[in-house]
């Protein structure tokens, strides 16, 4: 009788540890299917920052693949200690021979050549689990990030990666008999099985990082596996289980690297012998963070599809960007679990990956959470600043563009990977962390140092055109002209002019906020010395009378429209009427180029337009023909309904990010400094709400549209500081100096 009402009583508890304990609209937010996936990459997600587990099924086995943020081969690339490596020979092959051959030898080719580095996976756990019947429903929640699996015979399994504890825990329970567990770890030797989706030139096969397997120590209800990578960096995993009834399985895992800049004080096994906390435990701690994420920031739309997405992104954000660990790669905390390294390396690529995966941190009130990208930008500045030195052969900071955990460069496409910008567009993230959190320390520690050096360096190498002005002395727009000679320009394309005329204009902004008078008056001279953006017939150009002419999936050129803001519509008609013509011509030209990505920045550019009808017909188009069934941007589509030529299905995450954004774009924006609720919401929405969202100046701001027109808006000033905000009726600004904490009921 004790022990079935314990058993009561530990159901209730599970029950209430799940349930959402703040208000929440009643639809459900997150997966739900009939059946476990089939492949990788349609995987039930789940992530602490630093570790993921991907839940799918593979050849009749329940499969839990897991990752680590920090699991990296970090060899050094030899081919760029060549005396040739520098930004000087590109400008002499590109300018002088008009040939770039040895370029694409030097910097292009090895990746080809050489696998590494790169992100590696790092094994999986699988459960023989046929003896439980088919498989009847599997469901992710997001307010509780638990994944749930129920089958036919009546057992059920509750999965989640601990988001305070950095370790995956399972509970099965009604079991019929006791369950087979293995430890399926990476292939680093050839031994003769297929692997799946092998490409032709078998270039991402693990074999070729040259490891030998790792050791695997087997003991009872325990098994240890130690793999050595490259050089220092090895990693470790354990695994632990027991049977507190002999219905009932519960056990957990834990990864832990050595030899990065993040790795645990213990390796995973050292670890685990003091760990003691029951999957109860455990799963009160995990839903309490996840309850305190979701009260930060909530929507409702009355569109299902995108209010589901919403939160199904902003999941993904909390699950993959967390404090003291890395920042948001291309696949974040679920690398590929099919005998591969992932695509393009899984790398830091800053031609818009990374910055489109922390455009919704900002307004969504996760400030923490969008810190850590910021965090990363700081931890290799000095690598950065050193490779700026030995590449451009100046003084300051432009990073690689294509970069390792360490923030070295990697190669690729030479254009876009060793691009001359790529720190300016980078500048912008130290502005939106200051500006919505009002940070005077940041800004002084961190922002306006690493702005400074971004500001000096484009001081240091450009150079003057006849006119007086200054420009680079090459150019690129990510991805134009892919590869080719032709993707390199002698004037400074819009891309780059954006990035530059960017950061001088918040470095002057910064330095005088700071009252550094003389700097702020230093870079306001170098901003007047750059020329404006280059236009022509149908608006922004890629670059001075090179116009965009065909379908391109990368709005390189519209850089200084969004999201820098260099131009808004709010600066008058002629610059309204050259924003919408740009947006037409993009469209005009069709999306047979487009990838995923390509309509959630649409999207944004829409929102800031305030067409919410055209914003939301993207973000469906999106949902639909880009998304995997657990919401994974594919890049292609998906449903070969002609919304792109590209039907590939590589995974990368900037696509879901810059969706949530997009949504938050469509319900609050102050980019300009004034604030606008329900800006671009479409026609046929007739009752939305938010609650604390976030606002530049550290407003939080709570607002109600019902029945087709604003109810209720409620701002509270975190800081204090100048409000400004645009009354919903009358259409005026109201401005009103608020105290720190202060909280005002405008309607």
């Amino acid at each position: 009788m004790r022990k079935r009402l314990c058993l009561s009583l530990y159901m209730v508890l599970l029950v209430l540890c799940t349930m959402r304990i703040y208000a929440q609209p009643t639809r459900f937010h997150g997966l739900q299917f009939k059946n476990l996936p089939q492949v990788w990459d349609e995987g039930i997600p789940l992530g602490n920052g630093i570790m993921g587990t991907l839940i799918w099924e593979k050849e009749g086995k329940l499969r839990l693949a897991f990752d680590r943020a920090d699991l990296w081969d970090l060899r050094p690339v030899e081919e760029f200690n060549s005396p040739s490596y520098s930004y000087s020979f590109i400008c002499d092959e590109v300018i002088d021979r008009k040939d770039v051959s040895k370029v694409h030898a030097l910097i292009d080719a090895r990746t080809r050549k050489d696998i590494a580095p790169t992100k590696i996976p790092a094994g999986a756990l699988e459960f023989i689990t046929t003896r439980l019947g088919k498989v009847k429903s599997v469901k992710l929640d997001v307010h509780t990030a638990v994944c749930t699996i129920a089958w036919e015979g009546g057992t059920i399994g509750h999965f989640f990666t601990g988001a305070t504890d950095k370790v995956g825990h399972f509970r099965f329970e009604n079991l019929p008999d006791t369950l087979s567990i293995s430890l399926q770890t990476p292939r680093f030797e050839e031994d003769g099985r297929i692997i799946e989706h092998l490409d032709k030139n078998r270039t991402n096969m693990l074999t070729r990082l040259g490891y030998k397997n790792g050791e695997i120590i087997r003991k009872k209800n325990n098994l240890i596996y130690r793999q050595k990578a490259y050089g220092e960096v090895s990693y470790e995993v354990t695994l632990q289980w027991q049977y507190p009834d002999s219905q009932t399985l519960e056990g957990v895992y834990c990864l832990t690297t050595v030899g990065t800049w993040y790795s645990e004080s213990k390796p995973a096994a050292e670890l685990m012998k003091t760990y003691n906390k029951d999957f109860r435990t455990a799963l009160k701690e995990h839903s309490s963070w996840w309850s305190q994420y979701w009260s930060q920031c909530e929507i409702q739309l009355p569109d299902s599809i995108l209010e589901n997405q919403w939160y199904l992104e902003m999941y993904k954000f909390g699950a993959s960007s967390r404090k003291n660990a890395p920042p948001i790669c291309l696949q974040a905390v679920w690398t590929a679990d099919n005998g591969q390294t992932p695509p393009w390396r899984g790398d830091f690529h800053s031609d818009l990956n990374t910055q489109l995966s922390y455009w919704p941190g900002y307004s969504s009130n996760h400030l923490e959470e969008s810190s850590v990208f910021t965090d990363w930008l700081c931890k290799i500045k000095e690598n950065g600043e050193q490779f700026t030195r030995r590449f451009f052969g100046v003084e300051g900071l432009n990073i690689p563009c294509v970069a390792t955990l360490e923030g070295k460069a990697i190669g690729g496409w030479s254009p876009y990977s060793h691009q001359p910008s790529t720190s300016g567009w980078l500048t912008q993230h130290f502005y939106l962390q200051w500006k919505y959190s009002a940070d005077s320390i940041f800004l002084r520690d961190k922002a306006y140092p690493w702005v400074k050096e971004v500001a000096r360096y484009f001081e240091n190498i450009s150079v003057r055109r006849p006119d007086g002005k200054r420009k680079l002395p090459l150019s690129t727009s990510p991805e134009i002209n892919d590869n080719s000679l032709e993707s390199w320009f002698q004037e400074t394309t819009n891309y780059d002019l954006a990035s530059i005329r960017f950061t001088y204009t918040i470095a002057a902004e910064m330095a005088a906020t700071l009252g550094y008078a003389e700097d702020a008056a230093r870079w306001q001279k170098q901003l007047t010395e750059w020329p404006d953006l280059a236009i022509g017939s149908n608006g922004l150009t890629i670059a001075p009378n090179y116009p965009l002419s065909i379908s391109h999936r990368h709005f390189s050129h519209m850089l200084g429209f969004h999201p820098l803001g260099l131009l808004d519509v709010s600066q008058g008609k002629d610059i309204e009427r050259l924003i919408k013509r740009s947006i037409h011509h993009i469209e005009e030209l069709g999306s047979e180029f487009w990838t995923g990505y390509s309509y959630t920045w649409l999207a944004n550019m829409k929102a800031r337009v305030f067409d919410g009808d055209a914003a939301a017909r993207a973000l469906h188009i999106f949902t639909k023909a880009f998304c995997s069934p657990n919401s994974f941007h594919l890049n292609g589509d998906q449903l070969k309904k002609n919304y792109s030529s590209f039907t590939y299905r590589p995974f990368t995450l900037e696509g879901n990010f810059a969706y949530a954004s997009a949504i938050q774009e469509m319900l609050l924006q102050s980019h300009t400094g004034v604030i606008r609720v329900f800006p671009a919401i479409p026609e046929s929405w007739k009752n939305v709400s938010f609650n604390k969202m976030r606002a530049m100046g550290a407003f939080l701001v709570s607002a109600v549209y019902k029945d087709g027109k604003v109810k209720s808006i409620k701002i509270r000033s975190e800081q204090g500081g100048m409000l400004k905000v645009i009354h919903p009726i009358t259409g005026e600004i109201i401005e009103k100096k608020m105290n720190k904490e202060e909280t005002i009921q405008l309607l």
